[in-house]
């Protein structure tokens, strides 16, 4: 599995289901591949490095510009978890007053980038009213520091920054301006067609350990430690874990099962990325969503 990230805490399922034993019982062979954005992650996949890429959807659908074929399989956070931070002293309390100023993103592979592009277009700007900068994969100290104006993060980002003294802050939410999945996986057409038996036991081992970690927090808390890199202390695990649980399941997964897929929403994602011309023209993001995996999962 192609990650976005290092190992961090908010994937303690992952962690734990390896602890147990979970991925060896279903006859899986497991491997964590870190990556700096989820358009890193998505690579992999196509380079043949990965079998399944845990990745943001504007990922998926940049890479589905340059011709490449993929079917998203699985819906890990069905809500935008994504936002733009700033300090109250700034005064930054909308996007318009972002004009001029600076903006960390975690990495321009990252959905921090593509979320901001998103706003600023609702807003009715570019990203050239704005100057970007890569800080890094979670990283505010340059906002604590003051050396930007302003920070794209995520909500476990946000919590971070706060324990380490961010301090008061207004945050604009990029769910309020278009809510898209946070994160999918998403596999190659090849390796759909090809490895659907493996893909099935990986998915329900996945879905199996994050209903384990809304059920018992606790034990995915401990799991983390020495194995997330960001995992040393247990009390901010179970919080950052609190926060993950919270945006792992919503009304639609409720009745049809954890991994639902909404194809309508997917296809107002592209539409919303045509418009402001991120991708030159649909990629039919809707023909490549299926639910025909997760409707096999216990």
């Amino acid at each position: 599995m192609a990650s976005w990230s290092s190992a961090i805490a908010e994937q303690s399922n992952l962690y734990l289901a390896e602890q147990e034993g979970w991925f060896e019982e279903s006859g899986l062979d497991f491997e964590y591949i870190p990556g700096e954005g989820g358009g890193e992650a998505v690579r992999n996949i196509v380079a043949g490095n990965a079998d399944i890429a845990f990745a943001n959807l504007e990922a998926v659908l940049l890479a589905a510009q340059q011709g490449e074929d993929f079917k998203i399989i699985y819906n890990i956070y069905p809500d935008n978890v994504f936002n733009v931070v700033s300090l109250k002293e700034n005064n930054i309390q909308s996007i318009e007053d972002l004009e001029g100023k600076d903006v960390g993103v975690y990495s321009l592979e990252s959905g921090t980038y593509q979320n901001l592009q998103v706003m600023l277009y609702d807003a009715g700007m570019t990203e050239e009213d704005v100057n970007v900068i890569e800080t890094g994969v979670l990283n505010f100290g340059p906002l604590i520091n003051e050396q930007v104006d302003a920070a794209a993060a995520t909500d476990t980002g946000l919590y971070d920054a706060k324990e380490q003294g961010l301090g008061d802050v207004n945050v604009m939410e990029a769910k309020d301006v278009l809510n898209t999945p946070a994160d999918v996986f998403v596999v190659t057409e090849e390796i759909f067609e090809e490895e659907r038996e493996t893909l099935l036991e990986f998915l329900q081992v996945y879905r199996d350990s994050a209903q384990h970690m809304m059920d018992y927090p606790d034990e995915a808390a401990a799991a983390a430690v020495g194995t997330a890199i960001d995992g040393e202390d247990e009390e901010r695990n179970r919080a950052i874990i609190d926060i993950r649980n919270e945006v792992s399941i919503n009304e639609e997964m409720e009745e049809r099962g954890l991994g639902w897929l909404n194809a309508k929403k997917m296809a107002e994602v592209e539409e919303t990325y045509v418009d402001i011309g991120l991708i030159d023209e649909p990629v039919g993001i809707a023909e490549m969503t299926t639910n025909e995996l997760v409707e096999e999962l216990d």
